[in-house]
């Protein structure tokens, strides 16, 4: 189905760009090895990569002992992700040879997660194909962060286009939430990090693509 070329597509990073849960698991298994905790597998942090520290430490810890210490763990997590934040992760297959094809189409990109902007700009210099894109929002650029629509909206103006002109595209439910709210057409990328236990169908995504480069079957 060919849809109304956008002048823009904003992306999601985590999960959708780039598949960062190898070292967001190693990450919490070094909080966890450091307490002498049992260890969590790679089945069970990849579909929760997408939550963020506070997602991957309730799993570990439980909710409770996760609010209790919130901090401390929060803290810990973020340093040993820092301490080694590219070591398994890669771009998703087919990213290249995706981004590659809107330039040629002359649609701007833009990146807009909820990723800290100390990590984002630590992680993105890894990935050389990744530099053209100038404008990248991360969760507190803003005073607010997805599912709210501003970041995208931001992300909009910084590139000169209307909202109605983008596409958002990303994996997780608050990714849905937040393009529906800025009013852009949203697709999802079922390829990210959704865990069993959600309810994807339930989103109301546009439309969803099983590989980053689908996404081109709908230009």
């Amino acid at each position: 189905m060919s849809l109304t070329k956008p002048q823009a597509i904003l992306f999601d990073l985590d999960g959708t760009l780039l598949d960062t849960a190898p070292d967001l698991g190693a990450a919490l298994n070094k909080v966890l090895a450091a307490e002498e905790r049992p260890l969590v597998t790679a089945e069970e942090y990849t579909p929760l990569a997408s939550h963020g520290s506070a997602g991957l430490l309730k799993h570990a810890y439980g909710i409770a002992e996760f609010e209790e210490r919130k901090h401390e763990l929060r803290t810990a997590f973020l340093q040993a992700y820092a301490d080694s934040i590219a070591s398994g992760t890669a771009l998703y297959p087919g990213v290249i040879d995706l981004l590659e094809a809107l330039r040629t189409h002359s649609i701007a990109v833009a990146i807009v997660t909820n990723k800290p902007s100390k990590l984002t700009e630590q992680l993105l210099p890894y990935y050389p194909q990744l530099h053209a894109i100038d404008v990248v929002v991360c969760g507190d650029t803003l005073a607010v962060a997805k599912p709210h629509p501003e970041p995208l909206l931001h992300a909009a103006q910084q590139l000169g286009v209307s909202a109605e002109a983008c596409w958002y595209i990303g994996d997780a439910e608050r990714d849905i939430q937040a393009g529906r709210a800025a009013g852009m057409l949203t697709v999802l990328a079922a390829y990210g990090y959704i865990h069993s236990s959600e309810q994807p169908h339930l989103w109301q995504a546009d439309h969803q693509i099983q590989t980053p480069l689908e996404l081109l079957s709908l230009l």
